[in-house]
């Protein structure tokens, strides 16, 4: 009886160390070279938010909207190089709720940062052309 409460006892213990759950937590992906790389996009790039707000205003209200669409851009480009300076002063410490998230404005039901903002900002400046959103390497076919 005791040699098998000892191999019932060992096998609960064992069984136990293999359910245990070794996933990565939610916020693993933002690190602070993450946010160093945001800040650094943010201050080269965030000036690209010009041109792209004057294309997605002529889009939605017409060609008129183009001083509209600099104005936005303008003011959109200034965030970014403020946040940029922030994130690149403060890289190494995690500020926005204690991890190394971007503190930009959140949309959305579970969220997530929107590519297609109209009020907030998206993780990085957007890009003139063709969009990749997030295809950062090549798709071979076989």
């Amino acid at each position: 009886m005791k040699k098998f409460l000892a191999i019932a006892t060992t096998l609960a213990a064992l069984s136990s160390i293999v359910v245990a759950d070794i996933q990565a937590p939610p916020g693993s992906t933002y690190t602070s070279s993450r946010k160093l790389g945001r800040a650094l996009s943010n201050i080269m790039y965030g000036f690209m938010e010009i041109p792209e707000q004057i294309v997605r205003k002529e889009e939605q209200f017409g060609r008129k909207a183009s001083p509209y669409g600099a104005v936005d851009g303008t003011s959109r480009a200034l965030r970014r190089l403020g946040y940029g300076f922030y994130e690149l002063f403060t890289f190494t410490c995690p500020t926005y709720r204690g991890t190394f998230k971007p503190p930009y404005e959140r949309c959305g039901e579970d969220n997530r940062i929107q590519m297609n903002v109209q009020d907030g900002l998206s993780e990085f400046p957007p890009e003139l052309g063709f969009e990749t959103y997030y295809s950062y390497s090549r798709s071979q076919n076989y």
